[in-house]
């Protein structure tokens, strides 16, 4: 089964940079996204950012392009997010999934909290 080990995130200011890391183990398919949601307190769940298996193709919210990048170590089997010019409103809990389009299936590594202050 699938595994994921996330890692990172914690407390800086704005302006700052965090990274996220999730390692995965258990999977085999190629066509699979790696990503993470945030969850902030009094707001809906947001799609951050993934990348696919294979291709390589990557997804970014709109509130995040151009100051979060992710990138895969296949080497590792992980996927890292780098987080620049951290805005306060990025403060959340950030959940790191694996995602396989052939069974349909979801798998998340525990939550991992951002805290961007002003």
């Amino acid at each position: 089964d699938v595994q994921l080990q996330a890692s990172g995130g914690g407390l800086v200011q704005a302006g700052g940079s965090l990274r996220l890391s999730c390692a995965a183990s258990g999977f085999s398919v190629d066509d699979y996204a790696i990503g993470w949601f945030r969850q902030a307190p009094g707001k809906e769940h947001e799609g951050v950012s993934h990348i696919r298996g294979g291709d390589g193709a990557t997804y970014y919210a709109d509130s995040v392009r151009g100051r979060f990048s992710i990138s895969k170590d296949n080497s590792k089997n992980t996927v890292n997010m780098q987080m620049d010019s951290l805005k306060p409103e990025d403060t959340a809990v950030y959940l790191c999934y694996y995602y396989s389009f052939v069974t349909r299936r979801a798998y998340w590594a525990q939550g991992t909290l951002v805290t961007v202050s002003s």
